[in-house]
């Protein structure tokens, strides 16, 4: 039941206050409707909302009109759903970027988030076929090559395994890479929204490689999903020991069909494409495949036009969320500079921050968790008059990598790459407040 009490709707009431007063002068009808709507107290506020909350009849020492009236009730919404003045959060693409929208991506509101994790509605997207419907009943992991037992997995044989539970960083090697020749993103969504970090919980492959024997030739994987490009890559057996996991849940409830319902790879810290998404089958080898996504895709060009193989590890980066392009300063006073960094090897062991371009840096606080090849937050408190400022941010991780410059950056990479951008960025702040994307060479 999502209603308790009934009672006449607003439309109902007003229109009967407009009845009753026919018949009267124009100053009796004006003072008549005015106690009448006085008298429907919540239920007028409702119909009126929009003109008492221009002129501040919301606002203290006022009472607001959703003080006066009954909310919903419980299972309204059974799965819930984010407020509507929030309806501005949202996964965005950019339409130029890929000519169909099933091998595209989207980008997640960095600019609008809070701690380190990505609410599921929020994780960014990458297709290459577009997302299957899978049955999970009818789902199936294959686990063969050279292994002693070859064997094929149900959904239920999966769970019950002994489970673990990570917060992990997953961002796409392409995140940046529409900035590599020079800055054209007007949003922080659009120049590092490849970027999300949840909680996740599966198997660890570790154990799953146990159960089927791998054999002393066996030294890479093949991962393969179930969409429609049967989206491929090869994984060195190391990192399969290590830390990959076989995942079907994600922030606490299963994995939702757009991140690999129902059973996706992650390997922690390194491209987002080699997180296989809706997992079907592994293969064990004695060398990698070399499939399309390793080769002509997925590879880095370097500054004298060669391309780098395998470049896994996604490097130390970071970002300030506030202020951005999306969040300018309002108001001159205290204001709390806050961003996010992250690095594939590892934990977050520093964040310094300029506001002059790098000349001189100032070190921030880190806050909340800092966990292992996951976000981490920092800020740093400070006061803005109206300066402009050359803001940005620079992350070493606990192996002592240093986030370069995007000058250091070029002279490796050049400037034809498309992925692993991971210099240092910069936002411009104007004497107003707004902020602008600006690069510094």
């Amino acid at each position: 039941m999502s209603k308790i009490i009934k009672r006449p709707g607003t439309r109902e009431l007003m229109v009967q206050l407009a009845k009753e007063s026919d018949g009267l002068s124009i100053n009796e009808r004006r003072d008549f409707l005015r106690k009448g709507m006085m008298a429907l107290g919540g239920g007028a506020a409702t119909m009126v909302a929009g003109t008492t909350m221009a002129q501040g009849g919301n606002l203290p020492p006022m009472e607001p009109s959703w003080g006066k009236m009954l909310g919903h009730g419980v299972v309204e919404f059974p799965y819930g759903q984010p407020s509507k003045y929030e309806s501005h959060v949202v996964r965005r693409t950019v339409p130029w970027l890929t000519a169909e929208s099933i091998s595209s991506i989207s980008m997640s509101p960095l600019q609008d988030l809070k701690g380190i994790i990505t609410p599921n509605g929020l994780v960014f997207e990458r297709y290459h076929a577009g997302v299957p419907q899978i049955n999970p009943e009818e789902h199936r992991l294959m686990i063969h090559g050279l292994v002693d037992r070859p064997i094929i997995f149900t959904m239920d044989d999966l769970m019950r395994f002994p489970s673990v539970s990570q917060i992990k960083f997953i961002e796409c090697p392409a995140n940046g890479g529409m900035e590599w020749k020079g800055a054209q993103m007007e949003a922080l969504q659009f120049t590092h929204g490849m970027l999300s970090c949840c909680e996740w919980t599966g198997v660890p492959l570790r154990t799953l490689l146990e159960e089927v024997g791998v054999q002393t030739e066996g030294k890479w994987i093949l991962a393969e999903g179930a969409d429609g490009a049967h989206m491929s890559r090869s994984i060195p057996l190391e990192k399969a020991l290590d830390d990959t996991l076989v995942v079907y849940a994600q922030n606490g409830e299963m994995l939702r069909p757009e991140q690999g319902y129902p059973l996706r790879l992650i390997n922690p810290g390194w491209e987002g494409n080699t997180s296989i998404k809706w997992l079907r089958r592994l293969e064990v080898g004695d060398k990698p495949w070399y499939h399309r996504e390793e080769t002509s895709k997925y590879t880095d060009l370097m500054a004298d036009g060669r391309a780098r193989k395998f470049t896994f590890v996604q490097e130390t980066n970071s970002v300030i969320t506030n202020p951005c392009p999306e969040n300018p300063i309002k108001n001159s006073g205290v204001i709390e500079i806050e961003g996010v960094a992250w690095s594939g090897r590892g934990k977050i062991k520093q964040v310094d921050v300029s506001f002059d371009g790098g000349i001189s840096w100032t070190p921030a606080k880190l806050k909340g968790l800092v966990l292992s090849k996951a976000l981490t937050r920092f800020s740093l408190v400070t006061k803005w008059d109206g300066q402009p400022w050359l803001l940005q941010a620079r992350a070493i991780d606990e192996t002592g990598y240093v986030q370069p410059t995007l000058k250091q950056l070029r002279e490796i990479r050049g400037g034809n790459s498309i992925y692993h951008k991971n210099s240092i960025h910069t936002w411009k702040v104007a004497a107003n407040g707004e902020v602008t994307n600006v690069q510094i060479s």
